[in-house]
């Protein structure tokens, strides 16, 4: 059975997830009854829908691994935890030539290696609290570097590849800004949010009418559309409060009725709400007729934070203003602005250059006395 779409326009994951519909999506899953139960009881915990749909996925791909390989799911050893990571790491990227990058060297992403190995490991603490089986084959202290044992630090399942976002050069940026200046009025309303307020595609997705402050140009991001349950509150510039006036004009005329703010001008779909993935397709659009492929959903968030960095925001204010729950998210666009490299070289060449002319000064006055 092919996979169906999760909208973006709930969040009520309850009836999604009741374990006929999950084993109807993914029979394997359904062969398990402990995984059902592992799963719908993650959505009863109230996870994201979109960490709920990575999770179904992940854990359905490792069965899938197991039954094909003869692996009995609720016994498997550190050896056939191995077999699962070679497999994943032999496998070639099901998106093939559309894969713009790959840091990992390997088909699939170094984040999606991560995150199948993650879930495992989640599912297999859930068997181990119920006392189905004793340890668990994906043990934190065993693969998790940073723990050492006996003087040595322990092996981990794979390589993590942590690298920096990537942000447009002035060029593309601006590029990709005449590009957009001929699209409808609602898209350049988004990009424009996008940019100044930092926003994940889901937060700006589900951005509702009554979270928008004019009066104090400000956005009021919920907690339950964030990707950490962090709401706040963030500001945008004068300019966008522009194109939002006059959005708010144009909606008026697909529907007069409060909710959510972005809404469909297509036929089929008029006056509903756009999803996450028409959102996708707009800005992969965009980006392919600026001829900058690299161009997501993601950029302008990124560029946005890389740019009160290269500002001179302090960390723990970056950090707030886009909805980190640590700062060792926010150092990434530290780093990426360059400005600790930058005033850290300023002040090394500023030292090297006082001692020269210090050294200069010297032979200077060495000239000044008489020759023996």
């Amino acid at each position: 059975m092919g996979e169906e779409t999760l909208s973006v326009d709930t969040v009520d994951t309850g009836d999604k997830w009741n374990t006929v519909q999950v084993a109807a999506r993914w029979p394997v899953v359904g062969r398990c009854p402990e995984a059902l139960t592992w799963l719908r009881m993650q959505a009863d915990l109230g996870l994201a829908p979109r960490t709920l749909e990575a999770y179904g996925r992940a854990l359905a791909d490792y069965l899938t691994v197991c039954a094909r390989e003869g692996i009995a799911p609720l016994t498997a050893g550190q050896a056939e935890i191995a077999r699962y990571v070679r497999e994943l790491a032999r496998r070639p990227n099901p998106r093939g030539a559309r894969v713009i990058a790959l840091d990992s060297g390997v088909g699939l992403a170094n984040a999606t290696l991560q995150q199948r190995l993650v879930v495992v490991r989640l599912f297999y603490d859930y068997l181990v609290e119920e006392g189905r089986r004793e340890t668990n084959p994906v043990g934190r202290g065993r693969y998790t570097p940073g723990h050492a044992f006996g003087g040595q630090r322990a092996r981990r399942l794979l390589p993590r590849f942590t690298r920096l976002p990537w942000i447009p050069t002035d060029a593309q940026w601006q590029a990709f800004l005449a590009t957009a200046r001929r699209e409808p009025l609602r898209t350049r309303l988004m990009l424009a949010l996008a940019y100044d307020a930092g926003l994940r595609r889901e937060e700006l997705c589900l951005l509702r009418t009554d979270d928008i402050d004019p009066a104090h140009r400000t956005l009021r991001i919920r907690a339950e559309t964030t990707k950490n349950r962090l709401a706040r509150v963030v500001p945008y510039s004068a300019a966008t409060g522009v194109l939002f006036q006059a959005y708010l004009h144009q909606r008026r005329a697909l529907s007069a009725a409060r909710g959510l703010l972005f809404l469909s001008e297509s036929r089929r779909n008029r006056a509903a709400p756009i999803t996450l993935w028409t959102w996708s397709k707009v800005v992969r659009a965009l980006a392919l007729r600026a001829g900058v492929p690299q161009f997501s959903t993601h950029t302008p968030r990124h560029l946005c934070l890389t740019d009160l960095a290269r500002s001179g925001w302090e960390l723990h204010a970056i950090a707030r203003f886009a909805g980190h729950r640590s700062v060792a998210t926010t150092l990434q666009y530290i780093h990426l602005s360059g400005r600790d490299l930058a005033a850290q070289l300023a002040r090394g060449m500023a030292q090297v250059h006082a001692w020269r002319r210090r050294a200069l000064a010297e032979l200077c006055d060495a000239e000044t006395e008489p020759a023996p």
